[in-house]
Order: structure tokens, then C-alpha cells, then sequence
């Protein structure tokens, strides 16, 4: 395939993971890729020497280099911000300092990231964030911060896409359910709980996601802007 043949595509956060296979997809379909880590060097190179995509090293938190990263790699034919992290426990009890990074990382990066984009991003560009189902369905306590984050995504997705539209480029949200990842394996200790609210019970597999992000990014989505698109297995129903 090549759909994206020649095309200019940035995956924030994609060593590992949903992030890996948006990765594969991409490379798969003739783009020329570029991905960003931060921990995981040994699973980025790898990614990297399989996909011949690039890895860069840059830290999701650090808003200014992340804008830096979008910039020097533009203009971009498409963007994934794929980073993010979850906090679980009691809200009395968790570090200020660290639920303001997930806030950093879950929602400044994503916004500043779109908008530094699109400066130099083409007609016809595609802006794609990855979200959660826990932005419309919280089901379980723990979970407050992370939930609220990827709300947040929502109206981000709303609003730029008023933004943007006028020069066709879109900007689309995918809120994924339970997927079978190493931050959310699918024997972990939560399965039962989580497929008990599912109507297909197993978890996702990263590259049902990659293929939504796949269709959204390429030439039948470009009506699509503003939107949710939550592959879930029902989870959120």
C-alpha cells in the first residue's frame, strides 16, 4: 500500500505500544515517518530499524521542546500525538507536582503541538490526538486526573478544528478502550473488571487503533473534523 506515499507524517510518543503501530502503519503505507520518545531508547531504535521511520528523543513535558521538535520536522502532511501518561490512586493523596505533569503532558502537548503544526502544515493537513473512552466514561475511582485530561481533548479537537477548517485541515480525536499494551496487558489483573462493562469482551490490539488513525489521516476523512471516534469494544455504551 501506499497511501501516504511521500507524505511528511510526525507520531508523537511512538517507541512503544498504540504509539509503535500508528509507527508501522504509516511506514507501512509509504510515509515518511518520524516519532518522538522519551524513556524507551531500545524499543525506539528498534521501531525505527524495522520501520527505516526516525526516532527522536524529546520530552513530552518540556513544552518548548516539543514545539522545537514540530517545527524543525514541518511542514507536516500529518500529525499523531500519541504521548501521555495516567496517574491511578486517591486524588487527597497524590503528588500536586505530579498530576501538573500529567496535565503538562496530556494536554498543553497535544494543543501546543496542533498549533505549531499547523503553521506550517499543507492544505488538506491532518492533526490526530489519541485520547481515552474515560473522556466521556469514568467507570472506576482512582482515575480523576486522567479522566479529566482526556476530556480536555475533546474541546481541544472542537475548537481547532473551527480553527483550521478554513484551510482543510482536520483535527480529529481517537479514544481508545482497553488495549492490549504493556501499560494495560490484556491477562492483567484488571481484565475481568474492564470486559465485564464490554459487548465484544478482549481488549483492543494496538493496531486496530493505528487502523482508525490510518483512515482518518488519509483521503476519505477530509469531511471528518471536531470528532470522537472511540474504538472501545463497547466499553462506554
Amino acid at each position: 500500500m501506499a497511501t501516504f506515499d511521500r507524505k511528511s507524517v510526525l507520531v508523537l510518543g511512538g517507541s512503544r505500544g498504540i504509539g509503535a503501530a500508528i509507527v508501522r502503519r504509516f511506514a507501512a503505507e509509504g510515509a515518511k515517518v518520524t516519532f518522538s520518545y522519551s524513556g524507551s531508547q531500545e524499543a525506539a531504535e528498534r521501531v525505527a530499524d524495522e520501520t527505516g521511520s526516525t526516532a527522536v528523543r524529546a520530552d513530552s513535558s518540556d513544552r518548548d521542546a516539543v514545539i522545537a521538535l514540530v517545527s524543525e520536522s514541518g511542514p507536516l502532511d500529518v500529525m499523531v500525538v500519541n504521548a501521555g501518561i495516567a496517574i491511578f490512586g486517591d486524588a487527597l493523596d497524590q503528588d500536586p507536582d505530579e498530576i501538573d505533569k500529567l496535565f503538562r503532558i496530556n494536554v498543553q502537548t497535544p494543543y501546543h503541538a496542533a498549533v505549531e503544526a499547523a503553521r506550517k502544515m499543507p492544505e488538506g493537513g491532518r492533526i490526530i490526538v489519541i485520547g481515552s473512552v474515560n473522556g466521556d466514561r469514568m467507570p472506576l475511582p482512582g482515575m480523576a486526573s486522567y479522566a479529566l485530561s482526556k476530556s480536555a481533548l475533546q474541546g481541544l479537537a472542537r475548537g481547532l478544528a473551527r480553527d483550521f477548517g478554513p484551510r482543510g485541515i482536520t483535527v480529529n480525536v481517537v479514544q481508545p478502550g482497553p488495549i492490549d499494551t504493556d501499560a494495560n496487558p490484556e491477562d492483567g489483573p484488571m481484565k475481568d473488571l474492564m470486559h465485564s462493562f464490554m459487548a465484544i469482551k478482549r481488549h483492543g490490539r494496538p493496531e486496530e487503533v493505528a487502523g482508525m488513525v490510518s483512515w482518518l489521516a488519509g483521503p476519505e476523512a477530509g469531511f471528518v473534523t471536531g470528532a470522537m471516534h472511540t474504538i472501545d469494544g463497547a466499553f462506554g455504551a
